[in-house]
């Protein structure tokens, strides 16, 4: 009762099939596989600017009163 079997994906299937029909499918995979890879490099770029030790300047030093 709890568990997906192979009828419940056809089912699944058959109503994104119904729903968006046979032509656009091959479009959205295409454009989610896009979307997936930018994420993928964007999130990569991110975790190699973390690595980096960020350049800071040092405080301006106050002159001796």
């Amino acid at each position: 009762m709890g568990t997906f079997s192979v009828w419940h994906l056809a089912i699944v299937v058959g109503v994104v099939v119904l729903l968006f029909g046979s032509k656009k499918l091959p479009e959205m995979a295409r454009s989610l596989g896009k979307s997936a890879r930018i994420l993928k490099s964007e999130a990569a770029a991110m975790k190699a600017e973390n690595g980096k030790p960020e350049e800071t300047t040092p405080p301006p030093s106050r002159p001796a009163s």
